[in-house]
């Protein structure tokens, strides 16, 4: 157990405790070498002796620690402290996207666009590591004080290359893919299709499907998704286009990748023409 006061591994000084997640404690620490505010990322002390737990645990270190862009949540260094492992992270003392929304109830159109603008170019730096984050949604997404957007928690992220031998439905209701409800793997175009729901969040105050976690996963594989200006009359039909392209039912509609939903947001807020595709008028 890690008390306030506590130093690990003689370098990091427990100042607070910051909150606890389903597997982990996260702590505000100060690095005595580097003279930083750190976050410190620990398994919760009940869940050590349980192998899947600590392989899951080092899979968020070893995805997230391959990386480094402006875009997503640093990791800084690991380790083991009293059996439990740990990860030393950038310290984001800021509000999730989702408080923002919540604070402000939602964003205007030119500005949510700017926001994905950035989450996309994390997204297409995530997937270049062949890495598929499983879990995109407003509160894994820091709102940085002067506008930066920060992607965080890989706790469920996978390689690309073993994202067919999981089994399991990780991740948020609100936020999954109909053919990750219906067995299939996940993938990159599962994570673009996150994304559309998170940009929907943005713009509408809300998710596009509630109720039980049954119905909210019927939905999402049944129901047509709803046109954002359905929800916000102020929301251009050139961002309805882009937001149901993003969430067809049929992956091989979605977009192909990050790049290719960006390159269409910013055609957007640059007056360009978003062209509707043949595949477009095919699929659902």
């Amino acid at each position: 157990m890690i008390n306030i006061g506590d130093t690990i591994d003689n370098r990091y000084n427990i100042l607070e405790h910051l909150g606890t997640g389903g597997m982990a404690d996260v702590f505000e620490a100060k690095d005595l070498i580097s003279n930083k505010i750190v976050a410190i990322k620990i398994l919760k002390e009940e869940l050590k002796d349980d192998k899947n737990n600590i392989s899951s645990f080092r899979k968020e270190a070893s995805s997230a620690a391959s990386m480094s862009h402006p875009n997503i949540m640093e990791i800084y260094n690991e380790g083991t402290f009293k059996g439990c492992p740990y990860l030393v992270i950038e310290y984001l003392k800021n509000q999730t996207l989702l408080d923002k929304i919540e604070y402000f109830t939602k964003f205007a159109p030119k500005e949510g666009s700017q926001i994905m603008v950035q989450l996309l170019e994390a997204i297409a730096y995530t997937h270049s590591h062949n890495i598929i984050h499983r879990d995109i949604k407003p509160q894994n997404i820091f709102y940085m004080p002067n506008g930066t957007i920060k992607l965080g928690d890989f706790g469920i992220a996978v390689n690309e290359n073993d994202a067919k031998k999981c089994g399991n439905i990780l991740g948020s209701v609100y936020y999954l893919a109909p053919e990750v409800y219906g067995g299939k793997s996940y993938s990159i175009e599962s994570d673009i299709y996150a994304a559309g729901v998170t940009f929907f969040h943005i713009l509408t105050g809300r998710t596009p499907f509630d109720g039980t976690t049954e119905e909210i996963a019927n939905a999402h594989i049944k129901n047509d998704f709803p046109k954002p200006s359905s929800v916000n009359l102020l929301i251009p039909k050139e961002i309805d286009q882009i937001i149901l392209k993003a969430t067809k039912k049929n992956p091989a509609a979605r977009y192909h990748s990050a790049k290719e939903f960006q390159t269409d947001i910013l055609n957007f807020l640059n007056g360009v023409k978003v062209k509707k595709s043949f595949l477009d008028r095919i699929f659902k």
